[in-house]
């Protein structure tokens, strides 16, 4: 396979870890979303390709988490949304101890 960017045939796959934020101010209301997906990099121009997997991409055009969705609430107060399909938000004291949740 070739790179899309520079077609260079110098790619290997990494494991990854991603946080996917909503953009602008209203993002900040809006959950992280984390994936962690097979990374394709292009060790020539460091061009990288992943993959989305269903849940989380769920979570991204909804904006509210999913069942079984990894999602890490910005803030756990009143003013927070509710999480919606059995879906759990964050404490601040979980948040402090193990950093995200796997919704549901």
């Amino acid at each position: 396979m070739t790179c899309k960017r520079c077609r260079s045939e110098k790619q290997n796959v990494f494991n990854g870890e991603v946080a996917i934020h909503f953009p602008g101010r209203k993002g900040l209301e809006k959950p992280i979303v984390w994936v962690f997906p097979k990374l394709v990099v292009c060790l020539q121009c460091g061009y990288t390709e992943f993959a989305v997997p269903e849940r989380e991409l769920q979570v991204l055009e909804q904006g509210s988490p999913v069942e079984g969705a990894v999602v890490l609430w910005p803030r756990s107060d009143a003013s927070s949304p509710t999480p919606k399909n059995g879906s759990k938000s964050v404490s601040p004291e979980s948040r402090r101890l193990n950093g995200a949740i796997r919704a549901g």
